[in-house]
């Protein structure tokens, strides 16, 4: 549908000699001071303008925003495209199916029930790590994704074929986000409409809340329940109210020994502390530019975690450059440069646009870091981790720090308590009033033959499961890869992974398997257990699979509060195993180092890791790969062909 245009906003755009109709933002009065995330959704008005869902008012409304104003103006934002992961997604396609079957019975033409706007499903949260540590484990692991999974898998095959505007990604391809930034996103998106091709920024929603991974490409989007996505399938807008926009300052550069994931986890935390719930938060400044498009995305796709509705990169040269490298065709890459540019959404460091309210963060103080036990806003720092754990583990054992949700909470309430519901013995109770010291932490040791005939002793703390998973860091080289040489540096020095922890690897996409191998850092990851299990959230959604059972038995027989460790973006209680009652999250190289390490009590400043095959002490900073050499790396072995598809 055409729309009304009452600002005369439309005009041609003339590429490299292909001419496209854009909706000019400049045509609006005031339009050039908002944040970049309301120009995208001015853009939107504009263009959709039909006089009933969206007016002439709505748009003024916007372009006038009052940045410290309560919302109160109700919006109509019209996606470009909607994406669906498998289990949230499928609820979409059978009421496509059945709207089909119905107009059938109704006499009508069946096959005129498709999407109006694009929608992309990508399947990837039905594998689970039933098989780990071997060789064999991917193709085990999807042999009983396929048998416990076949007649959905059957069904949305179907759909792809028998709907347009309907595209389903296979299993095995990736987690749905980094496939999204990876193939799906197109920055700005192009539709041909009354014999021209219409160019507008990409947008889209999603059946998961962390779609807003693609915020990092300046793509605005963001996760929606399923009738919001089918709706926005068919056309209609996704109702809102002109949001608040929290401007975030970054300045300086990351330092040497921290990590993207450390990023997130202080960004996390100081938004969560701020509070952003149904706010944008936008990046600008000088430090954006530093911000390579791999650590954008890992700290857009964390915005649930903020709370946010959104954690927006604008577009600049960073996102060109990811563009060409993941195989975009060089077409669409001067259409994002020149269309950006010539709509006011090409970043500018030495702009500040006005804000709702204000934060900033000085990348160089940035250190390493995990967040837990239950929150992935409970940041430490990795030098207090020890520490912490030691003053967080009575309660555990306890049952204190189990804090009722879901069916437990609505037990509590309906005994009408509020305390948590309790978990085990109390032998090893600490009141919280008496704090133990690090050496002084509660132990419960327990001897255990593992199924390979190992004899060994489980404790309170130890990590039971090492995981590097899920969409936040495993679509980012340079934690990749950092983990991979880490563990190169771990075999070299002879040292393994404890025989009871459960260890898995669970890229992102198969790019990732392409450069491990290309490198020769397979040999390496599998050494330690880190072998290939499948590729898919896995761990981060709860699919981390049984524990071995031995481990199990013992873990709930002698009511051992044990751990995961793991490199994704939700460490809730419950989430991620049923025997685990403590989670941490992670960067990559420290999923690998505590999976050495075996236990949470452990200060990787001042306690070896192991020892080498000359009886030398081995410390994590011994091991730990030099920036410059994941970077060296990372250059050598990563390029454009690898992204190409058919």
């Amino acid at each position: 549908m055409t729309s009304l245009d009452s600002f005369k906003s439309r005009a041609d755009l003339d590429v490299d000699g292909k001419s496209y109709e854009i909706y000019r933002l400049d045509a609006v009065p005031g339009a050039s001071k908002l944040p970049y995330a309301l120009k995208v959704l001015a853009e939107n008005l504009l263009r959709t303008e039909d006089g009933a869902n969206t007016t002439k008012e709505h748009i003024e409304a916007l372009v006038n925003w009052d940045p410290s104003a309560e919302p109160d103006t109700e919006i109509q934002f019209t996606p470009a495209r909607v994406v669906l992961q498998d289990f949230t997604g499928v609820p979409c396609v059978v009421d496509l199916a059945t709207m089909r079957e119905a107009v059938a019975d109704l006499g009508g033409d069946p096959n005129k029930i498709n999407p109006l706007n694009p929608a992309e499903l990508v399947i990837d949260h039905s594998v689970q790590i039933d098989s780990f540590g071997t060789q064999s484990a991917f193709a085990r692991n999807v042999e009983l994704e396929y048998r416990r999974n076949g007649e959905r898998y059957q069904f949305l095959r179907w759909g792809q074929d028998a709907f347009e505007n309907f595209r389903v990604v296979p299993p095995g391809t990736g987690i749905v986000h980094q496939v999204n930034i990876e193939y799906l996103a197109r920055t700005v998106f192009t539709k041909e409409e009354d014999g021209k091709t219409v160019a507008y920024p990409d947008t889209c929603v999603g059946t998961d809340s962390h779609t807003t991974m693609v915020n990092g490409l300046g793509v605005l989007g963001w996760g929606v329940g399923g009738i919001e996505a089918e709706a926005a399938m068919l056309g209609q807008p996704v109702s809102m109210l002109i949001p608040k926009v929290v401007g975030f300052k970054l300045s300086g550069e990351i330092p040497s020994g921290a990590t993207a994931t450390d990023v997130v986890l202080t960004i996390t935390q100081m938004l969560r502390e701020h509070g952003v719930v149904g706010k944008f938060v936008e990046f600008y400044g000088e430090g954006v530019a530093a911000v390579p498009l791999a650590n954008r995305a890992t700290i857009g796709n964390m915005s649930p975690e903020f709370g946010s509705t959104a954690a927006i990169f604008p577009i600049d040269d960073v996102t060109l450059d990811y563009l060409r490298l993941t195989g975009r065709d060089e077409s669409l890459i001067r259409l994002v440069e020149v269309y950006a540019k010539e709509q006011g959404l090409w970043h500018d460091p030495s702009r500040e646009a006005k804000y709702s309210e204000y934060l900033e963060l000085d990348l160089s103080t940035v250190v390493p870091s995990i967040a837990g036990p239950k929150r992935p806003q409970d940041r430490i720092e990795l030098s207090e981790a020890k520490e912490s754990f030691a003053g967080t583990l009575p309660d555990y054992i306890s049952g204190k720090g189990l804090e009722p949700t879901g069916l437990d909470k609505s037990l509590a309430d309906s005994m009408g308590t509020s305390d948590p519901v309790k978990f085990g013995s109390q032998e090893d109770a600490v009141p919280p009033s008496e704090p133990k010291l690090a050496d002084e932490r509660p132990h419960h040791r327990v001897g255990i033959t593992l199924a390979d005939g190992t004899e060994t002793v489980l404790d309170h703390g130890d990590v039971v499961i090492a995981s590097i998973t899920s969409c936040t860091n495993t679509s980012n080289p340079s934690v990749m890869m950092a983990a991979a040489l880490l563990a190169k540096n771990a075999v070299e020095k002879g040292l393994k992974s404890k025989p009871w922890v459960k260890t898995s690897m669970a890229p992102g996409s198969q790019v990732v398997t392409n450069y491990y191998e290309k490198a020769g850092m397979w040999p390496y990851l599998n050494e330690l257990g880190f072998n290939l299990v499948g590729y898919g959230c896995t761990t981060c959604i709860g699919n981390s699979g049984p524990l071995p059972d031995e481990v199990s038995a013992v873990v709930n027989e002698e009511d051992l509060t044990v751990v995961s460790v793991l490199s994704g973006n939700r460490n809730f209680e419950g989430r991620i195993n049923p025997d685990v009652k403590m989670n941490y999250l992670a960067s990559p190289p420290l999923v690998i180092a505590y999976a050495l390490a075996g236990t949470m009590d452990f200060d990787f400043e001042t306690e070896p890791l192991g020892q080498d095959q000359a009886g030398n002490d081995v410390f994590l900073r011994d091991i730990w790969p030099d920036p410059k050499l994941v970077q060296e790396t990372i250059d050598a072995t990563i390029d454009r062909e690898m992204f190409l598809h058919d």
